[in-house]
């Protein structure tokens, strides 16, 4: 594991799932952690946590975010794991859905970047670490339209800025998992109304015969985190799904 020792870590959406999964490998490496969230009762269970600090954090807000990597300060990694996943087909999908999926899963790793590269750019050091999907421009997935479409942006973001600012040093990288067991995926399977039949299905269209653990993504972010000669790369990490 990369040895992270005195670099500062800002991860969203760190509360639960692969967010709160990626705080714990961070520390593990050494580094000090700001985890952000808008679920004030998860974010307390961080509360007193060595080398992790919590902090309130509405990543859809440019106020918010530049509040509050103005108070951070020094921020070496940048993981953008908020994210939204809408279920539906094109002409099932709202433009209400669309928006929010772009504002959530795009536009806000656009405000957090923005507000981090220029520090990094002052330092010319830096990593940046979006979390993208397979479900993308990947992989075509049925009923997720507005999650697909939001997240094959967040490929092009990577690659984008990866282009514009790999002279000056700083590092972006994209990660692409399969499917992941979190909260969200739960609140998944029982929106389909059986439980058990949606988790059997969801297993089954996994080559390696299971879905993923949080601590599989995480374990990839603190690797890219101290990567100092990958960049512009989308890391698919699905247990053979798109092989």
């Amino acid at each position: 594991m990369a040895d992270l020792t005195g670099k500062t870590v800002l991860i969203t959406a760190a509360a639960q799932g692969i967010g709160r999964a990626s705080v714990d490998a961070f520390v593990r490496a050494g580094a000090r952690v700001i985890a952000t969230d808008i679920n004030q009762a998860k974010l307390a269970e961080l509360d007193g946590v060595d080398g992790v600090s919590t902090q309130l954090l509405d990543v859809l807000s440019d106020a918010a975010v530049n509040n509050a990597v103005a108070e951070i300060g020094r921020i070496d990694i940048l993981f953008n794991c908020a994210g939204v996943v809408h279920s539906g087909t094109v002409l099932e999908m709202s433009e209400a859905d669309l928006d929010f999926a772009f504002d959530l899963n795009v536009k806000a790793q656009v405000r957090t970047i923005k507000a981090v590269l220029p520090q990094m750019l002052e330092r010319k050091d830096g990593a940046i670490i979006n979390m993208a999907t397979v479900a993308s421009s990947i992989k075509g997935v049925p009923n997720r339209a507005a999650y697909s479409i939001s997240k094959a942006a967040v490929v092009g973001l990577t690659k984008a800025i990866a282009a514009d600012y790999t002279t000056s040093n700083i590092r972006v990288n994209a990660i692409c998992p399969g499917t992941v067991d979190s909260p969200s995926l739960h609140e998944r399977w029982a929106a389909t109304g059986d439980v058990e039949a949606a988790r059997k299905a969801f297993i089954a269209r996994q080559p390696i015969g299971r879905i993923a653990r949080p601590e599989e993504v995480a374990d990839l972010a603190v690797y890219l985190g101290g990567a100092t000669y990958t960049t512009g790369q989308i890391h698919i990490i699905d247990g053979g799904w798109t092989a």
